[in-house]
């Protein structure tokens, strides 16, 4: 235990002169937003020289994907360590280098999934930002019961021919590719008839629509499938399905464990990185003498800290090989309560200045109205409340 003690103290001073040498100081003294992600891509503009670097430095390294291994431009990193990366990176206030639907969702899927050559293919221009992707899950008539897709692929000898519509697929206007579920079986049972293939949105026949927002954004799009070819092979023993045939049920199930840890972990959005005391204190008006804000505050940071080290718990089982399972919907639903409850804080704290598109403080309006998809992205509340009890707490139905 000692030496494994010494080992990560060492690993952590590395790993923290490694992000002030390669992180840029520009970055780090930057309240984060929108214009902070990096979201790469074929058609991704940073938005200055200091995001390139910093994501090019951490390309080299592999730490865009810390676990992954390094055959898949990860860097090879165990729980330890990654846990170690990420507490120097909130400590030293450096963001994300790249942030990706790739790296949280489709990722894992093709690890668990994959098949080596879809591994080599497309992890590496993953973890490079070479490929920006997105999710077709839910459509019009299926989002809480989503394996009532019927978005359809024909086989049609060397390729599907895919007709349908996707909804609420977040940022496929600006994706280069999409994973899909598609019904691939349309006399199997709802669950057995469903395939997980990946297509290219530049393939003629699919288009996206926006979907206009409270926030004043459209990160949400509606997209169409007209008689879209997509080979069932992109050459060189890459199949366009991950998994089996009629069995992406099962890769749509894994995928969606990581998601919904992605989304309860709670985007830091404004804060940066900050408390939320850290945030209420750079504020004008000394807010945390009102003793309301002040306890609302504090409880938040506890509740934020103990469920800090939940989800750490249930990383360290995943690792295990135990996996996380239906507890991903308890840790999603909690996560997603206490971002709009750690916003709800803010606005009230802000005052009028919390009402302004484009405040001293950042957008805060936006981003306060953005945390109420937290709780209909990955699962609505709801569906996650009805997965807890039946399947976690194993409580008897009525």
């Amino acid at each position: 235990m000692a030496d494994d003690t010494t080992e990560l103290s060492k690993f952590r001073n590395d790993i923290a002169d490694w992000i002030i040498n390669n992180c840029p100081e520009t970055l780090r003294n930057r309240p984060l937003g929108e214009g902070s992600i990096v979201w790469g891509g074929r058609n991704w503009s940073f938005d200055n020289d200091d995001q390139r670097v910093w994501m090019e430095n951490a390309i080299t390294k592999g730490m865009t994907a810390p676990r992954w291994p390094t055959a898949y431009g990860g860097a090879g990193l165990n729980r330890a360590q990654e846990k170690i990366f990420r507490e120097e990176m909130t400590r030293l206030k450096a963001p994300s280098p790249l942030e990706s639907f790739g790296l949280w969702m489709l990722g894992p899927a093709l690890l668990a999934f994959g098949t080596e050559e879809q591994k080599l293919h497309f992890l590496p221009q993953i973890t490079s930002g070479k490929i920006r992707w997105c999710q077709g899950y839910s459509e019009p008539g299926a989002g809480s019961d989503l394996a009532s897709v019927q978005t359809r692929a024909e086989d049609m000898g060397d390729h599907w021919l895919i007709n349908g519509q996707k909804i609420w697929t977040s940022y496929a206007d600006k994706a280069d590719w999409i994973f899909a579920l598609v019904r691939t079986d349309r006399e199997a049972p709802k669950h057995k008839g469903i395939s997980f293939v990946l297509i290219d949105m530049t393939t003629p026949g699919v288009s996206t629509k926006p979907i206009q927002l409270i926030s004043g954004k459209s990160p949400f799009c509606e997209t169409f499938f007209d008689n879209v070819k997509v080979p069932k092979s992109y050459g060189d023993g890459i199949p366009s399905q991950v998994g089996e045939i009629n069995r992406g049920w099962d890769v749509a199930k894994h995928l969606l464990t990581h998601e919904r840890e992605m989304i309860s972990g709670g985007a830091q959005g404004l804060l940066g990185g900050r408390s939320t005391g850290e945030f209420l204190s750079s504020l004008d008006t000394d807010v945390l003498s009102d003793p309301v804000i002040s306890a609302q505050a504090m409880e938040l940071e506890v509740d934020s800290l103990a469920f800090g080290m939940t989800l750490d718990r249930y990383k360290d089982q995943a690792e295990s090989g135990r996996g996380v399972g239906n507890a991903s919907a308890m840790l999603k639903y909690y996560g997603t309560e206490m971002n709009k409850r750690r916003y709800e804080l803010l606005m009230s704290a802000s005052g009028s200045e919390g009402v302004e598109w484009d405040g001293p403080h950042g957008s805060l309006a936006p981003e306060w109205l953005r945390t109420k998809a937290n709780s209909i992205e990955g699962g609505t509340s709801e569906v996650m409340l009805d997965i807890i009890s039946k399947r976690v707490l194993e409580l008897p139905l009525k």
